[in-house]
């Protein structure tokens, strides 16, 4: 995986969420998920997150978005579709050792 693969994962995991009829605005890198800007609300945030959980159990490591160091950067995790992914691939690549 690389960044712009775990991007696009969240990306997709978003319009999953919104099951893509339900939201008509546009989807991309910049959108927030975090804030009076954000298009989920809190329910939909930690439904993302839990699908991340089981995408990141199925490539091997334990995505952590719920513990204190995680919360304590909440707001730059979840700024956007791309720093979550970035948050994401960080995670990745200090798991595998890359």
């Amino acid at each position: 995986m690389n960044l712009n693969e775990s991007i696009d994962l969240i990306s997709s995991l978003v319009k999953t969420i919104f099951d893509e009829g339900n939201f008509r605005g546009n989807i991309d890198k910049n959108t927030p998920l975090f804030g009076n800007e954000s298009i989920l609300d809190s329910m939909s945030l930690v439904q993302l997150c839990l699908a991340l959980e089981d995408k990141a159990g199925e490539m091997g490591f334990e995505f952590d978005w719920n513990s204190e160091k995680a919360m304590s950067k909440a707001e730059v995790m979840f700024r956007s579709i791309e720093s979550l992914g970035n948050e994401f691939y960080t995670q990745f690549k200090k798991s595998s050792g890359k």
